[in-house]
């Protein structure tokens, strides 16, 4: 047996050792190669399906086919969101992530990878930013009207009753004044929820604003723990509000430091790249909106519990001991009034949280140049 050989036989047990479908589609549109997982996903061996093209497999007019086509017009990979393969052939609720990528060794050749998801799991993820901004929204606006004049009386009540009291019951309307302070001041970091003015935007560098929150970070809480960056140095401006994106990231890598904790070898990395197959629905219409800049806070913790992570964007939803539950929810309603979305992706040893936005308006007809640079995760 040659080298080559002992490399392909190698190369064919990673790929079907891999858990995702993987399949190679030649400059024909032929399926060269597919490995077990494409075989139970499609529903017929590797030999059967190298004897048709992959449009024989997936419904017509798939955007598939059109991802194929431009990774081979530009020799960079796409991602691709929420493609419905569903058909009578392949099953109902075939609901996918794609990545398509170009085999640079032989042109012409593009490699997909299949990343199955349910239909609820797929819609719970688009609008999950969405449904917690919403339900903190009235929630907020209810309390400060509701809770907050009441509590203002009691610590009044308090005060009064603190100069004719004992040393002893003292200590017990102190508690009262302290435990009132601390309501007002979470209703207060509600209210902020209830904020509908219109967020002033302009085009912003995000690398700039990531040197300032690892700054901030390196300074403070975060000053025992590495910090490193991969960014994509092309990457077009974003369209956002500057001190709302120092807010969301500072959040973002607190969250991450806090996950990390006291452990020697933490690390916490900040990525950003370009994505140009990424696209949001909007609710009530076909129309779809871009999100190619693609920036991350990864952190090698311990990881969110499985059973917490579908909620995790909700409000008073937290780990922490002392923690109120509404930072990531305020998160998720920043990046939701940008126009983004924002995810998590998380196991032992290494949790994602992932925010996608548009780019800036005056740099959104160049978009077809600059996806020919893509940065790395």
């Amino acid at each position: 047996m040659t080298a080559n050989d002992k490399g392909s036989g190698l190369a064919m047990a990673v790929l079907n050792a891999i858990q995702n479908p993987v399949v190679m589609v030649d400059a024909n549109g032929h399926i060269a190669f597919a490995n077990w997982e494409a075989e139970a996903f499609f529903g017929a061996s590797a030999t059967h399906l190298s004897r048709y093209r992959i449009s024989t497999f997936i419904p017509f007019g798939s955007p598939l086919l059109s991802l194929i086509e431009q990774v081979r017009e530009r020799r960079a990979p796409v991602n691709e969101y929420r493609v419905d393969l569903s058909s009578p052939r392949l099953g109902q609720e075939k609901l996918v992530d794609l990545y398509v990528a170009p085999v640079l060794s032989q042109p012409g050749n593009v490699v997909v990878v299949f990343q199955e998801r349910s239909m609820a799991d797929k819609i719970d993820r688009q609008l999950t930013h969405r449904a917690a901004a919403r339900s903190v929204t009235g929630l907020a606006s209810m309390l400060a009207h509701e809770i907050k004049n009441p509590l203002s009386g009691i610590r009044g009540a308090a005060q009064l009753l603190e100069t004719a009291v004992s040393d002893e019951d003292r200590a017990l309307t102190r508690l009262i004044c302290d435990e009132t302070d601390r309501i007002v001041s979470l209703v207060d970091r509600m209210e902020v929820f209830s904020d509908e003015r219109p967020v002033d935007r302009q085009s912003i560098n995000i690398h700039s604003v990531l040197d300032q929150v690892k700054a901030v970070a390196k300074a403070g809480f975060a000053r025992n723990i590495r910090i490193t960056e991969n960014y994509d140095p092309s990457l077009p401006p974003v369209f956002a509000n500057r001190d709302q994106l120092v807010q969301v990231f500072l959040n973002l890598v607190k969250n991450a430091a806090e996950a990390i904790g006291e452990r020697s070898d933490g690390e916490l990395q900040l990525t950003t790249a370009y994505r140009p197959g990424i696209r949001l629905s909007v609710a009530g219409s076909r129309e779809k909106i871009s999100l190619p800049l693609e920036f991350c806070v990864h952190d090698n913790g311990p990881g969110v519990p499985s059973d917490l992570l579908p909620h995790l964007f909700d409000p008073f939803i937290t780990t922490k001991t002392n923690g109120s539950g509404l930072g990531l929810a305020l998160v998720a309603k920043i990046i939701g009034a940008h126009g983004g979305i924002v995810e998590c992706d998380s196991q032992a040893n290494r949790t994602t949280f992932r925010v996608l936005m548009p780019m800036s308006k005056e740099t959104a007809l160049d978009e077809a140049p600059l996806a020919k640079s893509t940065g790395t995760n």
